[in-house]
């Protein structure tokens, strides 16, 4: 197939893009670019794409498209409660007209990366399936299930969107995030010595490695029809259901020499929920998630000692919040994400 592929400069596009190329996809991006030069390791080989916010797409950028993979977010919950306006501009309202244009352009799938969050408020009891009340405490949650409500009703009989809601991804990528829990945990444990959580460490978080994610819509992108149509699958695996505070002990196994220091000065955080991950694995027979968390986390302090990470850049550089503030002073991101906040 010929795929774009939204947000392939980012965390997750980054591992992706050559996963559908060695697939034997045609594979051309489109990244507004904010995030691309936050590369850890050698310069990653990016497939051909254009340079454009995500809110200026037209109908010229999906010609000859057969699916469609968006990925391109304002991502996570800080940058959402900082310009809640403008993750829901982005996240929500741009990504619906990117599908109707999909739609309009002919192309038949459109795979959506929405995301386990919004379980948000769940709770740490039975495992919630897709069937479960959708209870998002964020911006950036809120408006992943805004999307999934508005695909539904692009749907016809060409055009098939579907919602893979990611859990909490960790792992290497060329293009590092710094800001998610696990990579978060393992790069302070290193740079200080400590596992530093703020929380009591009794949330539950589901976790899939970045790898996984590109391998499970690698999947669906090909699946049968009747298979994902209009469907929403959990990506993940049960045995990454774990507690921040149990994330905390595989990292300081996989990091000699760090202690576990638990502050709790956050307190209980109400995002807390166990996921089922069994809808997917049934829907792609033979797939399956490779990643346990404590061997990411082990790949992660490799990764972080070979390229020679440092405080400075892991607080500044491969923080999402860091690099948008930044930029913002800068004046770069007025020309291309048009940031307000």
């Amino acid at each position: 197939m010929r795929v774009l592929l939204t947000g392939h400069q980012g965390y997750l596009g980054t591992v992706m893009a050559p996963v559908l190329t060695a697939a034997g996809h045609d594979v051309v991006g489109l990244d507004a670019g904010l995030f691309a030069d936050c590369v850890l390791g050698p310069p990653p080989a990016d497939p051909p794409g254009y340079r454009v916010d995500l809110r200026d797409v037209t109908a010229d950028h999906l010609v000859g498209v057969d699916a469609v993979i968006h990925l391109a977010a304002l991502s996570n919950d800080p940058l959402g409660a900082l310009a809640p306006d403008l993750t829901y501009d982005i996240n929500h309202h741009a990504s619906v007209r990117l599908a109707r244009l999909a739609r309009d352009a002919g192309v038949r799938r459109f795979l959506y990366a929405s995301t386990c969050s919004v379980y948000g408020a769940a709770g740490g009891g039975d495992l919630v399936t897709e069937d479960a009340p959708l209870r998002p405490v964020t911006p950036y949650a809120e408006s992943k299930v805004r999307v999934e409500d508005d695909l539904h009703a692009l749907v016809d009989g060409d055009f098939s969107p579907v919602f893979l809601r990611n859990a909490t991804a960790f792992g290497y990528s060329p293009r590092l995030r710094a800001d998610i829990v696990l990579n978060n945990l393992v790069g302070h444990a290193l740079l200080s010595g400590e596992v530093l959580v703020l929380s009591d460490g009794t949330p539950w978080r589901p976790l899939v490695h970045a790898a996984d994610i590109a391998r499970a819509f690698a999947a669906a992108l090909t699946a049968p029809r009747d298979a994902v149509h209009d469907r929403a699958f959990n990506i993940g695996s049960e045995l990454n259901n774990v507690t921040v505070a149990e994330i905390a002990e595989q990292v300081a196994d996989a990091v000699a020499g760090s202690r576990v220091v638990i502050t709790g000065e956050t307190g209980a955080d109400p995002r807390s929920y166990r996921v089922d991950f069994s809808r997917f694995r049934a829907a792609i027979p033979g797939f399956d998630c490779e990643w346990p968390v404590k061997r990411g986390a082990l790949e992660l302090a490799d990764a972080y000692r070979a390229h020679g990470l440092t405080r400075d850049s892991f607080e500044r550089r491969f923080t999402r919040l860091a690099v948008l503030r930044a930029a913002s002073d800068a004046g770069a991101v007025d020309q291309t994400l048009r940031w307000r906040s």
